[in-house]
């Protein structure tokens, strides 16, 4: 009996690792996910709603796509559809807002306008993607977290000019930071004081992108930064909101608050962020130490600066001009004629930070909206280090702009 030996040859098919797609790390937030094909994903944008279960906002998406090297993926960003001051039909993201991809979470870049396609009838966002590699993560901004705030105070740490302290907790017990940024052997009676207050609003991370740029060049060598020091008291709070950027929330806090509205009541367990602003900036006036401007910073899909225009002393309203002017002159900031607050009265309940530090305590304030859309005078979305330069450009036209006032 002959035996055969017989060879068998197993052909090994390299099939395409299986798309993943997550968002349970910090900062993190997708809604449900359906995959319509291999490499299509319908994503659901969370939003969030206000403690009246009203004023739903979707303006955060910040996920990671895992296993797609190589391979065009197509998402479709859905639940776009919010409401704003009670008001429906806002739409954060939409076609002319650019996702922002990034392979090591440090590193930001946005996606051209090939990728992007706009439904204005199903108000769909979709977007087609080849990764270079894997994983990659994809947001609405240049993310920014509590590490990255972290990082920037530890390297404050031990500087002469700047003192931190925490000056309350959040909701979810995380401290709440103010920086005091000044040249300490000089007196303080002779000096200006500016005051800068970034991430009301989680999703607002381009504000944070701002303020570390600001804190660096304030607390730097620059000789630029010396003299400011010399003249003017900084007064900043970095992220008022810790608890939303965590969780990748997007405009209310924990206990469903907006935390840019709510400031003329007073409710310590349901919005502590509020009063420990407050009280930091209360305690400051009255203990008869001036303010020359206190800055609110946000950002939306559009640049403008709005104040009490109509309200206000006329140097009030010089001084506006006079920042707008120089923002113009010195930054890529899509400066316009400054706007004047809506008229009529606040409801109770909706009064925001610089409403109520004007009316309470006359304080010149004024807000500035920054858009996450491609920036008119660069012709493209801004990146974190665009913002981190803009924060020095802004503090030093700030200071311009009071060292002409009395």
């Amino acid at each position: 009996m002959k035996r055969c030996a017989y060879l068998f040859f197993v052909a090994t098919v390299l099939m395409p690792a299986a798309v993943t797609i997550r968002s349970n790390f910090e900062g993190g937030n997708i809604g449900r996910v359906e995959q319509l094909a291999p490499n299509h994903f319908r994503c659901h944008v969370n939003g969030e709603a206000d403690q009246q279960h009203r004023n739903r906002q979707a303006s955060w998406y910040y996920f990671e796509i895992d296993g797609a090297a190589g391979q065009e993926v197509t998402l479709d960003l859905v639940d776009l559809q919010g409401e704003y001051n009670f008001r429906p039909g806002n739409l954060a993201i939409n076609g002319h807002t650019r996702p922002f991809i990034s392979y090591d979470r440090s590193k930001w870049t946005a996606l051209p306008d090939n990728a992007i396609e706009w439904d204005k009838i199903d108000l769909r966002l979709r977007v087609h993607l080849t990764p270079a590699r894997s994983p990659v993560w994809i947001a609405h901004v240049p993310p920014y977290t509590t590490r990255n705030l972290a990082v920037l105070l530890a390297e404050l740490k031990g500087n002469a000019h700047v003192v931190m302290e925490e000056i309350g907790k959040s909701a979810g017990g995380r401290n709440l930071m103010m920086l005091t940024i000044t040249n300490p052997a000089r007196p303080l009676v002779d000096k200006k004081v500016l005051w800068l207050m970034a991430r009301q609003h989680a999703w607002e991370s381009g504000t944070s992108w701002v303020m570390d740029g600001a804190v660096r060049f304030l607390a730097g060598g620059n000789p630029k930064a010396a003299k400011l020091r010399d003249s003017f008291v900084f007064k900043l709070f970095p992220m008022a909101d810790p608890d939303g950027v965590a969780r990748g929330g997007v405009r209310f806090n924990v206990n469903g608050y907006d935390l840019n509205r709510n400031w003329d009541t007073v409710d310590p367990k349901l919005m502590p962020e509020i009063t420990a602003l407050r009280k930091a900036v209360l305690d400051w006036t009255d203990g008869g130490r001036r303010i020359d401007l206190f800055l609110n910073l946000h950002n939306t899909n559009d640049d403008f600066l709005q104040g009490p225009l109509s309200l206000a002393e006329p140097d009030y309203r010089d001084l506006v001009n006079r920042l707008a002017a120089l923002l113009k002159k010195n930054t890529f900031y899509d400066t316009k004629a400054p706007r004047d607050w809506p008229p009529g009265n606040v409801a109770r309940g909706r009064m925001d930070a610089c409403q109520y530090l004007f009316y309470e305590r006359a304080i010149p304030t004024l807000l500035l909206e920054q858009s996450v859309q491609t920036n008119a005078r660069l012709g493209r979305p801004l990146s974190s280090a665009d913002y981190r330069r803009f924060g020095a450009q802004l503090v030093i036209s700030m200071a311009m702009a009071v060292g002409v006032g009395k």
